[in-house]
């Protein structure tokens, strides 16, 4: 697959878009008006966390606390028992109490909009960086998490081991005025009809641009 195709592919899925549920950090951060601390806090909850714990989550953290000020007045244990049940929520607790502590100290209390000091953050990896700048700066950025990786292969539009090595190579086949839109494509449009085991082809708006890398078994 090519560039253009590619884009053209982009184009169809903006237009089915409506019709899939949209990622839910990204969610909030356009319906709630959430701060880039409140975007940066919500993606770390999510992380190994379904869709409906993280919103609900974050909400109950968000009542109690808006900023790492707020945080910093938090017990680990008042922090674990807003986020809970989200995987692994005992660790994200003392990851956002460090989060808010270092922003606060460091940056004066402002998320850091830059890759590079994001990714000095505690438990921010490439993919929680490129989603912050990308939602809450509207800095062109390609998050890549394991729906961008799959779909993107299985397309036949990059050929590639993991996901660091994605995120490469879309930055150098995609124009960078694309970048903002692939991860909230591409994640829902993998959640609803391009699922990881037996994909729906069927039903699939882009199945005629589909190499269908690796796929064994559809619907």
């Amino acid at each position: 697959m090519d560039t253009a195709t590619f884009l053209k592919v982009l184009d169809i899925l903006q237009k089915e878009f409506p019709r899939w549920n949209a990622p839910v950090v990204s969610l909030m951060a356009k319906r709630d008006h959430r701060t880039p601390f409140q975007i940066l806090i919500s993606t770390i909850i999510s992380l190994r966390t379904k869709d409906q714990v993280t919103a609900q989550a974050s909400e109950r953290l968000f009542k109690i606390a808006k900023t790492p000020e707020d945080i910093l007045k938090l017990s680990e244990e008042e922090i674990q028992k807003a986020i809970y049940p989200a995987g692994f929520y005992k660790n994200k607790s003392k990851t956002i109490k460090e989060i808010a502590r270092i922003i606060v100290e460091k940056y004066n209390g402002k998320v850091p909009d830059n890759l590079e000091e994001l990714l000095k953050l505690p438990g921010v990896g490439r993919k929680t960086a490129n989603l912050v700048l990308a939602l809450s700066f509207g800095k062109p950025a390609i998050c890549v998490d394991i729906h961008v990786h799959r779909i993107t292969n299985r397309l036949g539009f990059v050929k590639t081991k993991n996901p660091e090595e994605t995120e490469k190579q879309l930055m150098e086949k995609v124009p960078v005025e694309h970048w903002n839109r692939i991860n909230d494509l591409l994640v829902a449009f993998g959640q609803t009809i391009c699922k990881p085991v037996s994909p729906l082809c069927s039903k699939c708006p882009v199945e005629k641009y589909c190499e269908k890398v690796g796929v064994e078994k559809h619907r």
